[in-house]
Parts: structure tokens; C-alpha cells; sequence
């Protein structure tokens, strides 16, 4: 056996669940993220994954601050831009749906209901080094 170090690239982590998925690969040069749903899926790059990540939170904390406003049968609808991605939740603030539009040269879009958007959010928390 060699005592040489040598560097092991991290595998591929695939999380996912009816009508979603999410992928990482770290070791992507461009697109280290996989995001998708029952019928699509893209890629997004670090960058884009940070700003989903913070919009995400922005939309959370909003439906939060909202939520004691609200009769239990009032839905609600969020949304949130930044430089490279638009997102909205819409429901209710303890189910919702999450809906985003990647505003950067590929363009693409993606929902998820409200019935997998908790396991989504929790998958995404759940990726190291993001």
C-alpha cells in the first residue's frame, strides 16, 4: 500500500423524492448543482445557488412575519429578485409553493408544490459547503 496522499474527488450527492430532486457535485468546474421537478431539471452554478439559497430565506422570513396577519384559510403569495434569479412562494405559510425563474443567460424555470417544498428546502440545507 502507498502512504502518498492523494486527493479523492467528493462523489456526486443525489437527494431526491417524488416530483423533485437535488444534486451536488462540488467538483463541477461551472454548474456544481442540480435542481429539479416532476418534468424539468437545470443546473445552476455556485453564484446562483447562493442567491436561491438567500431568496429563499428572504421568502421564509416573510411568510413568518406575515403568518399572524392571516386567518387559517388566507393564502398568500411572496416573491423576491435579485441579480440572478426571481422566486415566489405562494399558500399558506406553513405549505406553500416554490416557484423560480433563473434570469441569467440560460433562462429556465421551476415549481415545486406545496406537498414536496419542505423536503426540497431541506435537501438544500443539507448540501456542504453551500
Amino acid at each position: 500500500m502507498s502512504s502518498s496522499a492523494s486527493t479523492t474527488p467528493k462523489p456526486t450527492v443525489i437527494k431526491q423524492g417524488p416530483q423533485w430532486r437535488v444534486g451536488w457535485k462540488p467538483e463541477a468546474p461551472e454548474y456544481p448543482v442540480l435542481l429539479g421537478g416532476a418534468d424539468w431539471a437545470i443546473e445552476l452554478s455556485a453564484p446562483e445557488l447562493q442567491e436561491f439559497q438567500q431568496l429563499l430565506q428572504q421568502l421564509i422570513h416573510s411568510l413568518e412575519q406575515i403568518a399572524p396577519e392571516l386567518m387559517d384559510e388566507e393564502k398568500i403569495t411572496c416573491e423576491a429578485e435579485g441579480s440572478l434569479l426571481w422566486m415566489e412562494v405562494q399558500g399558506y405559510p406553513h405549505s406553500f409553493s416554490l416557484h423560480f425563474i433563473l434570469n441569467t443567460g440560460r433562462r429556465a424555470e421551476g415549481t415545486w408544490p406545496p406537498t414536496v417544498t419542505p423536503e426540497v428546502i431541506h435537501a438544500l440545507n443539507t448540501l456542504e459547503g453551500f
